[in-house]
């Protein structure tokens, strides 16, 4: 009976507990929809940052730049929170926050001291006593001993458009060009027409050596192959160097060579060394512009030679050739200064140059010969009799080997074709030039190939300009007038883009001229 009580009872509760449970699932059905919906809802609301984001990363930049030029709080809310490195002090001025250091070296703190014996540094010591200089005191020194040798601060290098006085004259025109010229350097092609013929548009400057003219005659003159200084050697035992500006040439520094009175002087071709030679000696010295050290070279192993005078440097920087007695020629490493070999000529030799591939030389001789050679094999490649000629005195080769000048004892100047000189046994001179009547001692090509300089040492004024390729001589110089200016003209030289020439003078003078033709220095 109980079991069938039991069995009627639940048969009767079980719609109820039916409903009952439907009743709940619904329930926890419906309170599932409603988190979703809430978290969905959570989702939704997005920061402002967030939502500038997402704009501008997936789209909406419309919006963002909206948002950025609206209310300048929101912008300063979003920039605060984008980069958080602004901060406003309490003036409510805005200042920005600076990264610390994550570790300090104590060593750099500690004043380092610069040892003041070392020869690179001995010559800018005040007393023995300072044998030490910290680094900022020996910057400081070495600015004042650079602008004391460039007699103060050059204005090329000076920032300060204050300090650049402009004239208010007529040759605004003239200096204007004369500075675009000085702001170059030497380094840059100059590109321009030809030169025309007649005359030479030129102007007369301050002598290259104006801050330290020569107690004796000058026997050298050159310009740097790359900077803008020139070099003069004489008879008073010196090797001077100046800035060349046109205008105050200031001296940059001089040399002493006891009991040495140099006969010539010469640019090695990086222009990092100076070779000259004396008199009457047969040594001779190196100077190391880098270095600052003089290096004499007392003999050459394997010569006996009394003295060396005469000498050149090839364009390439690896060889010297020495013009030694009883016609020989000596060939020497430029970087050993040892001997390679010689060569022999009938008669005894006096000018020599190299070709400017340096794979071949002219020398010319005292019997009015001509010899080429050739470097490495050091044999004749020929030989050939200066027309007119009965002694040879000078020679030139131009930089683009197309012309050979050689000058006789007569003053006749002839230049040849270069081929021809090395083909031809007689070879017929293109031009003879016979503006000088009296021996031509030196002779120099611009770079470009377009003037001839012949001078002669024996006359006041004997200096001529020839045009290249006409052959003719400039007439409007040198300048004719009641007082002579050139006073025995002993050598001449053209800057790297024939900007400027010079000439020195018996005097202890490096004449300078601008040669307003050419931009570049």
């Amino acid at each position: 009976m109980q079991s069938a009580k039991d069995k009627n009872t639940k048969e009767q509760t079980s719609p109820r507990r039916k409903r009952q449970l439907e009743n709940s699932s619904q329930k926890e059905a419906f309170s599932e929809e409603e988190l979703r919906a809430k978290n969905l809802k959570v989702l939704n609301e997005k920061s402002d940052v967030e939502k500038c984001l997402e704009d501008l990363v997936f789209g909406g930049q419309d919006e963002f730049v909206e948002r950025l030029m609206g209310d300048r709080k929101t912008r300063v809310d979003v920039s605060a929170d984008l980069l958080e490195s602004d901060s406003d002090d309490e003036h409510g001025k805005k200042t920005t926050l600076t990264k610390k250091p994550v570790w300090v070296d104590e060593d750099d703190e500690l004043e380092e001291s610069v040892e003041m014996t070392h020869r690179y540094r001995k010559d800018i010591m005040k007393s023995k006593v300072e044998k030490s200089l910290s680094r900022e005191k020996l910057q400081s020194r070495l600015q004042d001993e650079f602008q004391k040798a460039m007699g103060g601060v050059p204005s090329w290098a000076s920032t300060d458009s204050k300090k650049r006085v402009s004239k208010e004259d007529d040759d605004d025109s003239e200096d204007d060009d004369e500075d675009n010229l000085l702001c170059k350097t030497g380094n840059m092609l100059g590109k321009s027409t030809s030169l025309p013929k007649g005359i030479l548009q030129m102007k007369t400057c301050l002598n290259a050596n104006h801050e330290r003219k020569s107690a004796g005659p000058l026997t050298t003159v050159q310009f740097h192959p790359s900077a803008q200084v020139i070099m003069t050697a004489g008879f008073d035992r010196s090797v001077s160097l100046f800035q060349v500006d046109g205008k105050l040439n200031p001296k940059i520094q001089s040399i002493h060579l006891e009991k040495f009175p140099v006969y010539k002087a010469r640019f090695s071709a990086d222009g990092e060394q100076v070779i000259a030679t004396g008199l009457r000696q047969k040594m001779f010295y190196v100077y190391d512009m880098m270095g600052g050290s003089i290096i004499p070279v007392p003999r050459i192993r394997g010569l006996e030679e009394k003295c060396f005078q005469e000498f050149q440097v090839s364009a390439d920087g690896t060889y010297l050739l020495l013009n030694g007695t009883s016609g020989y020629l000596h060939l020497l490493s430029m970087k050993t200064k040892e001997l390679i070999g010689s060569m022999k000529m009938n008669g005894k030799a006096i000018k020599a140059a190299f070709t400017a591939d340096s794979s071949k030389i002219f020398s010319s001789s005292s019997d009015g010969e001509v010899y080429v050679w050739d470097v490495k094999s050091r044999r004749c490649l020929n030989r050939f009799q200066d027309d007119g000629s009965l002694c040879e005195t000078s020679l030139a080769l131009s930089r683009n080997g197309h012309f050979v000048s050689c000058g006789s004892s007569s003053g006749v100047v002839n230049v040849y074709n270069f081929d021809d000189c090395l083909q031809n046994t007689n070879p017929k001179p293109l031009k003879s030039i016979m503006n000088l009547v009296t021996t031509t001692s030196s002779q120099v090509f611009n770079p470009q190939t377009e003037i001839l300089a012949v001078a002669s040492h024996t006359m006041d004024d004997a200096v001529k300009l020839v045009h290249i390729p006409s052959f003719t001589v400039f007439s409007n110089f040198p300048v004719q007038g009641k007082s002579k200016r050139i006073h025995l003209a002993r050598a001449m030289d053209f800057s790297p883009h024939s900007g400027f020439f010079s000439i020195a003078n018996n005097r202890g003078e490096a004449l300078l001229y601008r040669l307003k033709h050419y931009s570049d220095f």
